[in-house]
């Protein structure tokens, strides 16, 4: 998977929106989401680190998703924790736009097994 998956294409994301991506696509241990901030694609494990929300379903605001259910906010570089609630950081993909394509190369310590 060095050169990734094809996961969407970039109108398939508005910006200021996220897709979830099941882990059966990406053979990670988690679902990923994907998000567009100003046209900027960014990748996330989808499970908040603090009570198992999607932030796929989260809200963007300059390179950080706020979690729908506490709060908690992350950012989407790199998974850092922003703000309580929540104490863990989240791993970060890594992602690459291949014209209209969106590809995503998973984080190898968070692939399946």
């Amino acid at each position: 998977m060095s050169e990734g998956v094809i996961v969407a294409h970039t109108d398939d994301i508005p910006d200021g929106e996220a897709i979830r991506i099941d882990a059966a696509v990406t053979g990670t241990v988690d679902d990923i989401a994907v998000f567009n901030d100003g046209g900027e694609f960014f990748a996330l494990d989808d499970t908040c680190s603090h009570e198992k929300a999607s932030l796929s379903e989260g809200w963007l605001d300059d390179g950080v998703v706020e979690c729908p259910l506490h709060a908690g906010k992350f950012c989407l570089r790199t998974g850092e924790v922003l703000s309580m609630p929540a104490t863990e950081d989240v791993a970060c993909h890594r992602v690459i736009i291949d014209g209209e394509d969106i590809r995503l190369i998973p984080d190898p310590t968070r692939l399946a097994s």
